[in-house]
């Protein structure tokens, strides 16, 4: 039962979470945190944290590692083998599927007025859900104590630090490893 859930969540999430990864996340936590709580927002937070350090989109990774989460959850590995086989399938099955329906008739109404005004229309509408998921990734309102204490100062510096640094034009790679050393030695050593 709880791998079809998880099959009907990520499909609507495959479904209905248009502009990529990010515009995805507020689904993606309302579907796993909110909803079914399957997740912490903390472990959400993580879960999006390891989506930008791995190659892919982040609503993949998310599916692959919540699947395999839910998954685990009954106690045996095969299980969370195929929750993360089932999420990650989900996920990218609508997409496929459009995409083929869609690939015959776009060539022909790309240049069509109301076609143009609906893809002009939608770019307010992601970066809409964008910001929402930067909100409430920042600004969690669970009960649980550890979402509470989520974002504290040094989670601000770090950030302002990041900022700066990708601001004067930092290598990336640079700042995610001296951004990793510094939550390890925050985190962990202090």
């Amino acid at each position: 039962m709880i791998l079809w859930q998880l099959f009907i969540s990520y499909l609507k999430i495959g479904f209905f979470g248009f502009g990529g990864g990010y515009a995805m996340l507020s689904l993606i936590q309302n579907e796993v945190v909110v909803q079914h709580q399957w997740l912490t927002n903390a472990q959400f937070a993580d879960i999006v944290a390891v989506s930008q350090i791995t190659p892919g989109p982040i609503a993949i990774n998310s599916a692959t590692y919540v699947g395999y989460t839910v998954g685990m959850q009954t106690g045996h590995l095969w299980c969370g083998i195929l929750g993360s086989a089932i999420a990650t399938f989900a996920v990218c099955m609508p997409s496929l599927t459009l995409m083929i329906l869609v690939a015959r008739f776009f060539m022909r109404l790309r240049n069509n007025r109301l076609v143009e005004g609906a893809m002009r229309g939608m770019r307010p509408v992601v970066i809409g859900m964008i910001a929402a998921a930067a909100l409430l990734l920042m600004f969690p309102h669970g009960n649980n104590p550890d979402d509470r204490n989520f974002i504290d100062i040094w989670s601000w510096l770090l950030f302002g630090g990041v900022f700066a640094g990708s601001w004067c034009k930092v290598n990336p790679i640079l700042l995610i490893v001296l951004s990793a050393g510094a939550g390890i030695l925050i985190y962990y050593v202090l």
